[in-house]
């Protein structure tokens, strides 16, 4: 407040040695600065009084006791903080996503091939390889595909797969892909 104060009356003298005008109650330059390094040193003086006072307990406690002012700056340590100009949901959607990503969903259901079906028991399995070459067992449940795609169920020769696509205006559609077996055989 008292800063606020001073930089008005600073702001006044200019103005007022700024219009042209002598003022005969305007103070000179050099008794404007005595005033104000007289100002600074009291306002330094009763900073150091507050920071040398007795804390609560001891003799001498009053109003204010135990009230330190901070003589350094403020420095912001950033470590083990999140940055506060990033949305913190998006920042829980993209832990979410990287945290829970398997293999499989690193790819699209295209780039994808159902090598094998194992279908007659009660729990259906089938053998889908990446483009590498790497094979993955998947049942029903199994997360696969990058758009969130789920097993929902195996047949004699596919696997049947539901996605969740969200358009630009966010609304999701769910769509079902049915990923078939390739056939091998070759005509004689």
């Amino acid at each position: 407040m008292k800063s606020w104060i001073v930089g008005g009356a600073v702001a006044a003298l200019v103005l007022a040695a700024g219009c042209g005008r002598q003022n005969a109650n305007a103070p000179s330059v050099k008794e404007y600065e005595q005033r104000r390094a007289e100002l600074m040193k009291r306002q330094g003086s009763a900073v150091a009084r507050q920071a040398t006072r007795p804390k609560p307990g001891q003799p001498g406690e009053g109003e204010n006791a135990g009230l330190v002012a901070q003589t350094g700056g403020y420095q912001y340590e950033s470590a083990n903080k999140r940055d506060p100009f990033r949305s913190f949901v998006d920042e829980q959607k993209l832990r979410q996503v990287t945290q829970e990503r398997g293999p499989l969903e690193q790819f699209d259901l295209n780039q994808l091939t159902v090598v094998a079906v194992v279908w007659g028991t009660g729990r259906p399995r089938a053998m889908v390889e990446d483009p590498s070459g790497h094979g993955y067992v998947v049942q029903v449940g199994t997360a696969i595909g990058k758009n969130d795609g789920t097993v929902l169920g195996i047949g004699d020769n596919s696997v049947l797969v539901q996605e969740t696509y969200v358009d630009y205006l966010g609304a999701q559609t769910t769509k079902e892909i049915e990923m078939r077996v390739r056939s091998t055989t070759q005509g004689g």
